[in-house]
């Protein structure tokens, strides 16, 4: 009961923090206004503010019946847009990250509703992504650019009058400006506001040289706060300090309500996980301080941060203005407002948490770009992790508009030469880039096609996708493979040598595989364009010549993944037998990293090993998808091994806990497990092949996705000696039991088999 209460207060906090009073909408002709903001001007401040965010103002007056009213804005960091008093709209760390040099997007908001007779627009800028030193561990002249850059806001209210007049207030040197009570927001470092700062020293914007040639219209879905949750409990550690633990891995920010004196301080940062002695732990996030300091105003007050966002589940109170009660605080969860449309279920209660964990985990990374994490000094848009995950990622949210904006982004990045960075947007553009990261040129938009069945996606990148390959092609030296290159490799694998990250995979190897499925997505997605990819396909034809010469035989579990997945073995079935073999003598556990977790289990099942491929799911040993569950893991780890048994860290360095990567066995479990599949003739499951996998350990598992022609509906369950199948399909399917199949109409349908088959 009390915590129930403790709930129903954090939600009235939230309520008091986001709804206190109401907010402007989207705006509906919002393309027509966006062309028009075009033709104004950037403004800035008139002196350095160092840390200190500005807040830019404009009083007026609108006397006449108003019609209808709009506010078109973007800024140069990001924003927090208030008009008397009410936040305009529900968009946090607008205007988003995109590729700055290129792209900048544009928000439209009808205000109609928030305007009176005398009026006061206000808007606080941050440093943001815009003018963070990202990536925190780079020291370098790009960093320090991206610091000296000006903060600039550019914005325009259009109101119209019931009269049939109308009136523009655009940015200019009418807008005076002040410092604001934000003294300090970083993405990496936190929030530092002090609540008694009335500004005051109102002086005169001035003009900024800045290109509109950048802006582009809202592409991305928005961000917001999409909900609230309650502390499971307030701590006191071991080592006496205060922290509270929200039972779940969140990435937002805390809001709290107090009674206080003007002076009172309050500061707190954030962790993950706590240590094996139950102290608090945030040493894993490395240069980022992840800190919140706010000196208080007087009396109650409710606040949370405005301008930047943290990763965390435990917050420690370093200094709290007497005794902190669980009403006192509530986590707000943040990020990219996206549909769920996929959901799945069973009768192993470990595998639920991995599925919740992976729910998570993509929510958590999925803040306008897909991050690698969300808590140290890193958070970046990692294409590796992107390439591997977007499968997943597109079964449980929609995800077509998402990717579509960073795709753009993506390609607006690439470089001259066909490259494509490690991260996008690029802030490491003198990294060298990689095979199976750089992929995701071509893996990312084939499959938003083959999930949502549009071509768009295919229209717009197609020439990044072409340029990637003709860039491998460029300067690998060795015609038909991809040599002599700087890889990642099997990033991670768990066959790594002593002190490597990498597995023991030949990375030529993994290279050329790439090279490979990234010029047969080419050719495929020429031929659906109706373009001439001949020489694309002869290409395709040579690598896989060059690949079966080169390496006759494989090694590692990683080597014969690829081989198999990507088309590159004379007989499949075969190299299937011997990677079965070869995860038995390796105790049935996996040795894959980065690189070959995401396909080893559909590769087993394709060939005959889903008992197999089972095993390796449900092991709660380490390493297994089900050890950090073990563990009390909310989302999913970097490492399989990040908290060890005996408690202690893999390591400080690079060991996230909330890293969304290996979540993608959540598409074998729709495709293989569940049975959910389509035919690439197919996209967008506008027919359905209906073949799942059961296994007797779960007892049950059932899956729902959401397509674009409708929600598809699977159970099985293990009844005596037989299994029972339901299935509700709006689309044609194809149902694949007992190595017989049957063509179906949409419809629902049960279907039974021996257990014994």
């Amino acid at each position: 009961m009390e915590m129930a209460q403790h709930f129903v207060l954090a939600c009235q906090i939230m309520t008091t923090v986001i709804d206190m009073v109401p907010k402007a909408k989207r705006c509906q002709n919002g393309d027509d206004l966006f062309m028009e903001i075009k033709r104004y001007s950037w403004i800035t401040t008139s002196r350095n503010t160092d840390d200190v965010c500005p807040i830019f103002r404009r009083t007026f007056s609108a006397g006449k019946t108003v019609l209808s009213a709009s506010l078109t804005i973007t800024a140069l960091g990001v924003y927090r847009a208030v008009l008397n008093g009410s936040p305009v709209g529900d968009f946090v760390l607008a205007p988003g990250w995109t590729s700055y040099d290129n792209r900048l997007q544009v928000q439209v908001y009808d205000v109609t509703s928030l305007l009176t007779d005398e009026n006061e627009l206000c808007v606080t800028i941050g440093r943001g992504w815009f003018r963070s030193p990202l990536p925190g561990w780079i020291n370098s002249k790009d960093k320090q650019r991206r610091v000296a850059q000006p903060c600039g806001l550019i914005a325009c209210l259009k109101i119209q009058y019931e009269d049939g007049t109308a009136e523009t207030l655009s940015t200019d040197t009418d807008w005076t400006w002040a410092e604001s009570p934000v003294r300090f927001s970083e993405i990496y470092d936190g929030e530092r506001v002090d609540a008694r700062v009335i500004p005051d020293d109102w002086q005169s914007a001035a003009i900024l040289d800045w290109s509109r040639d950048i802006l582009i219209p809202q592409e991305g879905e928005t961000i917001r706060e999409t909900e609230c949750i309650a502390p499971k409990e307030i701590i006191r550690t071991p080592a006496g300090e205060t922290v509270i633990d929200f039972g779940q891995e969140v990435t937002g920010y805390m809001a709290f309500s107090v009674t206080a004196k003007a002076g009172d301080r309050i500061s707190f940062d954030h962790g993950e996980v706590l240590d094996s002695f139950g102290c608090f732990y945030n040493e894993n996030y490395r240069s980022a301080r992840s800190m919140v300091e706010y000196i208080c105003r007087d009396g109650q007050q409710t606040w949370h941060p405005q301008l930047t966002f943290f990763g965390f589940r435990y917050v420690r109170l370093l200094s709290w203005p007497g005794e902190a009660r669980p009403e006192n605080f509530t986590a707000i969860v943040v990020h990219s407002d996206m549909q769920r449309t996929g959901w799945l279920a069973s009768g192993n209660t470990e595998l639920n948490q991995l599925f919740s964990n992976i729910v998570w985990g993509q929510r958590g990374n999925f803040l306008d770009v897909p991050t690698d994490c969300p808590q140290r000094d890193e958070r970046l848009g990692w294409t590796g992790d992107a390439q591997v995950f977007v499968r997943t990622a597109s079964y449980l949210y929609d995800v077509e508009r998402f990717f579509r904006k960073w795709l753009h982004d993506l390609a607006a990045d690439q470089r001259n030469t066909g490259e494509v960075g490690q991260v996008i947007p690029d802030v490491m553009p003198t990294a060298e880039c990689s095979a199976a990261w750089g992929d995701a040129a071509t893996i990312c938009p084939w499959q938003i096609y083959q999930t949502y069945g549009s071509l768009k996606v295919l229209e717009d990148q197609f020439d990044s996708m072409r340029r990637w390959v003709d860039f491998i092609s460029s300067v690998t030296k060795t015609p038909g493979l991809w040599t002599e290159h700087f890889h990642f490799g099997d990033w991670l694998g768990l066959d790594a040598k002593p002190g490597s990250y990498k597995g023991s995979s030949r990375e030529d190897l993994i290279a050329t595989a790439f090279y490979a499925y990234s010029t047969d997505l080419v050719v495929k997605t020429g031929r659906l364009l109706g373009m001439d990819v001949s020489a694309y396909a002869a290409l395709h034809d040579e690598i896989v010549t060059a690949f079966r010469r080169t390496f006759p035989s494989l090694v590692t579990q990683t080597e014969h993944v690829v081989a198999i997945q990507f088309g590159l073995t004379p007989d499949p079935q075969k190299t299937a037998d011997d990677l079965a073999a070869l995860i038995r003598s390796d105790g049935i556990q996996l040795k894959t990293g980065f690189v070959g977790t995401p396909y080893i289990l559909h590769v087993l099942s394709r060939y005959g090993y889903a008992g197999l491929a089972w095993d390796l799911v449900l092991r709660r040993e380490y390493p297994g998808w089900l050890y950090p569950v073990t563990k009390g893991a909310t989302t999913i780890w970097e490492h399989w091994d990040g908290i060890r048994e005996d408690g202690s860290f893999w390591s400080a360095d690079m060991n996230s806990f909330n890293h969304y990567s290996y979540g993608a066995v959540a598409d074998w479990i729709f495709e293989q497990a569940a049975g959910i599949q389509h035919d690439e003739s197919h996209p967008g499951f506008s027919e359905l092949i209906y073949a799942p996998h059961p296994d007797i350990r779960l007892g049950w598992l059932s899956a729902d996705l959401l397509t674009r022609h409708g929600k598809i509906r699977t159970k099985w369950t293990c009844q005596g000696d037989h299994i029972r199948y339901e299935l509700s399909t709006p689309v044609p399917a194809l149902v694949c039991l007992n190595g017989e199949t049957r063509r179906v109409e949409k419809g629902d349908y049960v279907f039974f088999t021996s257990l014994n088959h």
